[in-house]
């Protein structure tokens, strides 16, 4: 588990205090600070429809474009859009958490394993946005240099964090990578993924004060 997803899961993790999900505003971009360029948020509107709100500079930097109002399933093989909504309608629905291992490829001597990490947040009283971050396992030198024109999708993994869907007491909290461990596990191939980004942060006021 890569350090940016451990660390926003823990911060996540800390202000759900045993609830199904935090709430949108109890988000803090001063407390993740360090890793708030890894960070992005979507925005669930309805079965397929992903957009994204927020994304950082590291993001921006991997994939060279923009992200914001992109829909999250754009892009990818039919086989990939289904498992992938399937497992987003579960966050909104149950309040799972999804860990998410992909390849990004930039030709066919340059390719990197990234991970992604997805968390549901309150909104409006339903649970209406996800919020994640994304790091490559290892970063090779040219990583950055070249955008990442593809993305393929290795594995996806569902859990809850209290063991349960729509979790609402405290409970004994298993290690991310322990309860991941133990939880549903599937793998599927992808084409094609183009990601556009907006920066994020403080700094800018994208952060906290762009999304609604």
């Amino acid at each position: 588990m890569q350090a940016s997803l451990q660390t926003l899961y823990a911060y996540w993790n800390e202000v759900r205090a045993g609830r199904i999900a935090p709430q949108r505003l109890e988000i803090e971009p001063s407390r993740i600070g360090p890793i708030l360029s890894h960070i992005f948020m979507l925005e669930l509107l309805k079965p397929g429809v992903y957009p994204y709100r927020l994304a950082g500079t590291r993001v921006c930097e991997m994939f060279g474009s923009e992200l914001r109002g992109k829909n999250f399933l754009d892009g990818w093989s039919e086989e990939d859009r289904r498992g992938l909504d399937g497992r987003l309608a579960t966050i909104g629905a149950q309040g799972a958490v999804v860990l998410l291992t992909l390849e990004g490829i930039v030709d066919a001597r340059h390719r990197v394993e990234l991970e992604v990490n997805l968390l549901p947040l309150l909104h409006g009283g339903k649970i209406t946005r996800i919020i994640g971050a994304v790091s490559v396992t290892s970063a090779p030198h040219w990583l950055g240099s070249e955008p990442l024109r593809n993305l393929r999708v290795k594995q996806h993994r569902l859990f809850w964090p209290d063991g349960r869907p729509h979790a609402s007491a405290p409970a004994s909290q298993a290690p991310f990578v322990a309860a991941l461990s133990t939880g549903e596990a599937g793998a599927v191939k992808a084409e094609q993924r183009r990601f556009r980004v907006v920066e994020g942060g403080r700094a800018s006021g994208k952060y906290d004060k762009g999304e609604h």
